[in-house]
């Protein structure tokens, strides 16, 4: 289809070499204007040949996104099986019981049949049916990891989601989920970009067949001061001697380090621009510079006060 860019695909761990991913995908975290912009922006975004969409029950973009995806296909613009599309579970259904439920409901509100990817989207439980942003701490019910993913399995065996995973898990999490999951999860959702390089996670990752995502790739999201990506002079000169942006050098570093990403932006030339990367390559002098960037995480965690231990003092 003309207009539209051809986006590199992985192969999702477990999956029988059946599944792959779109390198690239649409985030959709709430800072919305309105569900309007937000259908539209899917649409167009399908135009340019975006295939993979990221969405949360939490997002409260569930809806605009099913709206827009499903406009699409009516359109002739993309069919469902060329589309992977994920949703996470919220805190308050982070409960063995409320799994299969909540998964129905993120399905109905969304309009499809099933989902490519369901995550967990916390490594936290909250009171049912108390939703609140931030969470607060006196909330907090103990997380039943091994049943809650006894119930994710559950969603995937019924055929209500192609694959499980999990988002914003740590290394020792990660290693607690292992030890009880029958069905591996095959993707980590995490807080990566050039001032959070998550070295020790991708190496573990890695070894453990599991792939990561890169929320915030651009470090936008929760900063109240100078983003130390965008506003990083020697990434300027990095991007200057490619004729590319320093988003373009963020996301490229991103694909080199074989991980997927979801960079959300509704503005049509820098939708376009975040998927014009795969037409040059950084040298090993570019990747020097970029390790020397001072690392510190972004989103320290979603609850009010932040828990000490939701990370576990990793780097």
């Amino acid at each position: 289809m003309p207009g539209t860019t051809e986006i590199p695909t992985v192969l999702l761990p477990n999956s029988n070499g059946e599944q792959r991913v779109p390198v690239i995908g649409m985030g959709s975290a709430p800072d919305f204007t309105c569900k309007k912009d937000t259908k539209e922006a899917i649409i167009e975004a399908v135009r340019q040949g975006y295939r993979h969409f990221d969405t949360a029950a939490a997002y409260g973009s569930e809806q605009a996104l099913g709206e827009g995806l499903k406009e699409a296909i009516n359109l002739g613009l993309v069919t469902r099986q060329e589309l992977f599309v994920t949703s996470k579970l919220w805190v308050t259904n982070n409960h063995p019981h409320l799994v299969v439920p909540a998964l129905h409901k993120s399905l109905k509100t969304l309009q499809l049949e099933y989902l490519d990817l369901y995550l967990i989207h916390w490594p936290l439980s909250t009171k049912p049916e108390k939703f609140s942003f931030p969470i607060e701490v006196e909330d907090l019910l103990p997380f039943d990891v091994k049943g809650v993913w006894e119930s994710m399995e559950e969603c995937q065996k019924l055929g209500l989601t192609k694959a499980i995973g999990v988002s914003n898990f740590s290394v020792k999490k990660l290693r607690n989920l292992l030890s009880v999951a029958t069905i591996r999860p095959v993707v980590n959702q995490v807080e990566m970009n050039l001032a959070w390089q998550q070295k020790k996670l991708r190496e573990f990752c890695s070894a453990n067949g599991i792939l990561i995502t890169a929320f915030s790739p651009l470090r936008k999201g929760a900063s109240r001061g100078p983003n130390e990506v965008m506003e990083n002079d020697m990434l300027k000169e990095i991007a200057d001697a490619h004729g590319k942006s320093i988003a373009q050098v963020c996301l490229r570093w991103l694909y080199e380090q074989g991980v997927t990403f979801v960079p959300k932006s509704y503005d049509k030339e820098r939708m376009n621009q975040n998927l014009q990367i795969f037409d040059f390559a950084l040298t090993k002098e570019d990747h020097h510079k970029i390790e020397q960037i001072k690392q510190s995480r972004l989103i320290s965690g979603p609850t009010k006060p932040q828990l000490n231990d939701l990370w576990d003092e990793e780097i």
